[in-house]
């Protein structure tokens, strides 16, 4: 049984979920999730021998929600894991684990903070440092100035999206989940958008339940989201140029801890990197242990595919 503690680290209060006696695995949670979307990953490492942690991150759940929307920079985002890890193992370094959001989150956590982490794994999302420009201004060169729609162009201004998403929280967790997961046909054109369109514009309602997804589990993230609002998670995107600023003022690019990716061949997040993922994470991740692409596998990599992911990472994990 996944037991709820409350902890306090970088000024705010946490909420996270835990199971299992070990050396300390943490989990962060991209958008729009929760720690429930570690469900599978939190038993099968607790099985393996360790403890499994899984916070909602701040701005969702049951973990305190500041309204700026600097509170939500990554700055704030990786000391709140090294907080964490401090406060769960304050004798030994955590391996931190993270999906989408929570990728970058646990990437730059190990990087910023490697006294707190021994090993970062990312899904999803691979780590390429900051370049020249913040990653909104080249979203709004490439999409909004050819007249086409991007989503993180549409989350900058405050109450818009949260307007449209908190509607229906149910039905914005089953259509959006549903639009990049291996599921959805390859020929699906929900997101050939123009730019003034709203993110849920298009978008089908999927053939309930999912292998992967049960009305259940969108009830919970629903019921999350309906006590949350989207404020929060969304601020997450509007931070953009302080994160670029914040990043590229580090002297050391490269992430010197044991490392790990895993991504799905269906993940449209890949496509936003040119070139081979790998390719581009290999100057900057030196001890890069492992690197899986599962085929047919969509963006919510650990939920889509649980077994493979558990496999995976409690292998990763106990070969530390």
């Amino acid at each position: 049984m996944t037991d709820f503690q409350m902890i306090e680290a970088n000024g705010i209060t946490h909420r996270v979920a835990m199971k299992g006696t070990g050396p300390l695995v943490l989990f962060a949670h991209g958008w729009p999730e929760s720690w429930y979307s570690w469900r599978h990953q939190i038993e099968a490492l607790a099985a393996a021998g360790f403890t499994a942690a899984a916070p909602d991150v701040r701005g969702y759940g049951g973990t305190d929600k500041p309204h700026a929307v600097d509170a939500y920079t990554m700055e704030q985002h990786t000391a709140d894991m090294a907080g964490i890890a401090a406060a769960l193992s304050p004798d030994a370094p955590a391996i931190i684990v993270g999906h989408d959001w929570g990728a970058p989150i646990a990437w730059n956590s190990a990087l910023l903070h490697p006294e707190q982490f021994r090993a970062v794994a990312g899904l999803s999302v691979p780590y390429v440092p900051p370049g020249p420009v913040s990653a909104i201004d080249l979203y709004d060169k490439i999409f909004t100035q050819n007249g086409l729609f991007f989503y993180q162009v549409y989350f900058q201004e405050e109450g818009i999206a949260e307007a449209e998403l908190e509607a229906d929280p149910a039905r914005t967790i089953r259509l959006f989940y549903y639009s990049i997961s291996g599921d959805i046909p390859a020929d699906n054109k929900s997101w050939r958008k123009k730019h003034g369109d709203v993110l849920l514009t298009g978008m089908d309602e999927p053939p309930m339940p999912l292998p992967w997804l049960s009305q259940e589990d969108v009830a919970y993230y629903a019921s999350q989201f309906a006590a949350s609002g989207f404020r929060g998670p969304l601020n997450r995107y509007r931070n953009h140029r302080r994160d670029h600023a914040h990043l590229t003022a580090q002297t050391d690019p490269k992430i010197h801890q044991p490392s790990l990716f895993i991504g799905g061949s269906r993940d449209p997040v890949l496509d936003m990197f040119e070139g081979d993922p790998l390719k581009l994470m290999k100057p900057n991740l030196p001890d890069l242990r492992g690197y899986h692409i599962l085929d047919g596998c969509g963006h919510w990599t650990q939920q889509e595919r649980a077994n493979e992911v558990n496999d995976i990472l409690v292998d990763w994990a106990r070969a530390l």
